[in-house]
């Protein structure tokens, strides 16, 4: 890829990332920022793993964003970026595991363990609503 690409597809990229960024989540871009934070995160910690997909945009970002909003919180909240910063959402996936690759989708762990999942099948069809309703279930449930 010439330079001037890459340049180009950050530059399109960047209002994504700010979307979540933006809310106060913190963007791990490579695997030895994910293995810094993740295990050692103490308490609950959001996992969103972004993309440049339509319903990252219309549902995901936005649900992430409403739920938020709520009373209660996670301790901690992340973010890696699929197709983007590929070797950092690797290393997060395996926090995820049983669950397959899927982007977006939005992992809740408590003390390093995953404790809640929403795959990308659950956030395409579906409201940003739905997605934050489901999100505030989980921070009543691990959160508080």
């Amino acid at each position: 890829m010439s330079m001037s690409f890459e340049r180009y597809m950050m530059d399109m990229i960047q209002p994504m990332r700010d979307d979540l960024t933006k809310l106060g989540i913190k963007e791990l871009r490579t695997p030895e920022e994910v293995e810094a934070e993740l295990p050692n995160a103490e308490g609950t910690s959001l996992v969103v793993i972004n993309s440049v997909c339509g319903c990252a945009a219309g549902q995901c970002r936005p649900g992430v964003a409403e739920a938020l909003k709520h009373d209660a919180l996670p301790n901690h909240t992340f973010t890696v970026f699929a197709g983007q910063d590929k070797e950092a959402t690797a290393k997060a996936r395996e926090y995820f595991l049983p669950y397959p690759p899927s982007s977006p989708s939005i992992a809740l762990l408590k003390d390093g363990e995953l404790v809640h999942f929403i795959e990308r099948h659950q956030i395409e069809n579906r409201s940003a609503s739905d997605i934050a309703a489901d999100l505030t279930d989980a921070f009543d449930r691990y959160c508080r």
